[in-house]
């Protein structure tokens, strides 16, 4: 490690507006990223860097708040502490510390926007410091540069001065967090309140947009309430993600969350797969069996995919949330379990109701609240940062090193159309770092067009089609390609368009529309 560097540094007084600026954030009506992204990049105003970031420490883990110079796809990045040792210096440092030469690896080796036509390239020059709120590390103030002699001339005092100013902006943005939940849960203690979000974690809802921090805002609402909760969406939307959310922020966070796929509970079953059943109650029932209400009792029940019930089980279920009580199959003992009811569907249930196919009674004992969660296609702007949280899980899985996105492939993601939304972004990521990296472990790796099989939807207008060697248009091909995909899923199934549909991965209604458009009955 470098010596500290001390004394007078003319460009810190020539720094002083930049500073000002940064200060006066502080007081301003900014959003909390805001306040973040605008000291990062005031930070790469006065310190010779090629990337600066601005990191919470969450736990064990640090997440980036603000980054400047760095790709887009750096804020869905999590950095485990202990997996990232020039990290781990700068969170248990007192003072500003100085890496270059130190041979350690840099978490940011490979996402500076500087590194050109070499997108891999090494940092060859860090500094960092840790933010500190009455004596306690809540993040750090890490800038790297590829030139090994980019901070010689940089002041310690330009450093710890916006780490200072960071710092700050984390514990507004803490307490503004604060009020706001104390304000919602009628005068709990605030201490309790953030204490309540960190454990949130395992439960992450990520998206900077309008859609998503809506979406965030209703969970936080409705975690305080026992309300029976319809969460709405396409396939993929991540409607298990928020139930899960739910769950984990309410009361209950410390009891069962049990899951029912109502697509996969026959009619001749369900009963028992839901109440339970004592022995002998029918043939096979070798043993009493407790059905998942009891499972769940004081916990959470999701009820997924509910808009495949069948009416006969549609029936049964109604009776037992209109009761509170449930019996066990070839039981007369009732049964009393407190149970929260959540549901999802991909279906327009109030059409279903329309159409016949679902109760009404029992659409409106399970909508008490409607959650509706946002396709990926109306909230584009999350696209990068979705993708970056999904790149680190593949290097993670696949035991590779460095991922990032080049820029038309970036493009190409946000562009597209996904159908099967954030999970078939997670999926997409998979499959292209691997492809990416071929097979190779701890390979770095640059993502590009040719690693992508984005779907290709409707053709854009600006599209020429391509003449396939049999002598079809690319449109042809892919239109049959798909006709006979389509067909082999409906004979599969019987006919069935919703298993159709979870078989291919795709929304229902998107298949119907697809079905119709190819000619398949």
């Amino acid at each position: 490690m470098a010596a500290r560097r001390s004394g007078y540094d003319p460009a810190l007084s020539r720094s002083r507006d930049v500073l000002l600026a940064v200060a006066l954030d502080l007081a301003a009506n900014l959003a909390a990223a805001d306040r973040y992204r605008r000291i990062a990049a005031a930070v790469r105003r006065v310190v010779p860097c090629d990337g600066a970031a601005l990191l919470r420490l969450d736990g064990a883990v640090l997440v980036p708040v603000g980054v400047d110079g760095l790709v887009p796809e750096t804020v869905g990045r999590r950095f485990l502490v202990s997996e990232h040792p020039r990290l781990a210096r700068v969170v248990g440092a007192t003072a500003v510390v100085r890496l270059s030469g130190s041979g350690l690896p840099d978490p940011f080796d490979g996402l500076l926007l500087a590194g050109g036509s070499d997108p891999l390239s090494r940092v060859h020059a860090c500094m960092g410091t840790p933010l500190m709120i009455e004596d306690e590390v809540v993040g750090v103030l890490v800038v790297d540069a590829l030139d090994p002699h980019a901070f010689d001339d940089v002041d310690d005092a330009v450093m710890s001065t916006f780490a200072a100013l960071a710092a700050a902006a984390m514990r507004t943005a803490t307490l503004i967090e604060a009020i706001e939940d104390a304000a919602r849960r009628q005068g709990l203690v605030a201490r309790e309140l953030l204490k309540d979000a960190r454990t949130r974690g395992g439960s992450e809802i990520l998206g900077l947009s309008v859609e998503m921090r809506r979406v965030r805002e209703e969970i936080a609402l409705l975690a305080e309430t026992d309300l029976s909760v319809l969460i709405l969406g396409e396939t993929g939307t991540g409607k298990e993600v928020v139930a899960r959310a739910i769950h984990a922020a309410s009361r209950r966070k410390n009891a069962p969350f049990i899951q029912v796929n109502c697509a996969a509970l026959p009619e001749s079953v369900a009963e028992s797969e839901l109440f339970g059943h004592v022995r002998g109650a029918f043939t096979g029932a070798t043993d009493a069996r407790a059905g998942k209400f009891e499972v769940a009792d004081g916990g959470t029940l999701l009820l997924d995919e509910v808009g495949e019930l069948p009416a006969g089980v549609q029936a049964k279920l109604l009776r037992a949330l209109q009761s509170g009580d449930l019996q066990r199959v070839g039981s007369d003992r009732p049964i009393r379990v407190d149970v929260r009811i959540l549901a999802a569907t991909n279906r327009d249930l109030a059409a279903e109701v329309r159409a016949g196919r679902f109760r009404a009674d029992l659409y409106h004992r399970l909508s008490v609240y409607p959650l509706h969660l946002p396709a990926l296609r109306e909230h584009r702007e999350d696209i990068p940062l979705l993708a970056g949280w999904f790149l680190d899980q593949a290097r993670a899985r696949l035991g590779l090193g460095t991922i990032r996105l080049d820029g038309p492939a970036r493009e190409a993601l946000i562009a597209a159309d996904w159908p099967g939304n954030v999970r078939e972004l997670e999926h997409l990521m998979l499959r292209a770092a691997l492809k990416a990296s071929g097979g190779r472990r701890r390979a770095e790796v640059t993502i590009g067009l040719r690693h992508l099989d984005i779907p290709a939807g409707e053709p854009e207008a600006t599209l020429v089609p391509a003449v396939h060697p049999e002598g079809r248009t690319l449109r042809e091909v892919l239109d049959a390609t798909a006709r006979e995909r389509v067909t082999g899923a409906l004979e599969a199934s019987h006919g069935n368009f919703a298993q159709a549909a979870r078989e291919l991965g795709v929304d229902r209604a998107n298949l119907l529309r697809l079905a119709r458009r190819l000619g398949v009955r």
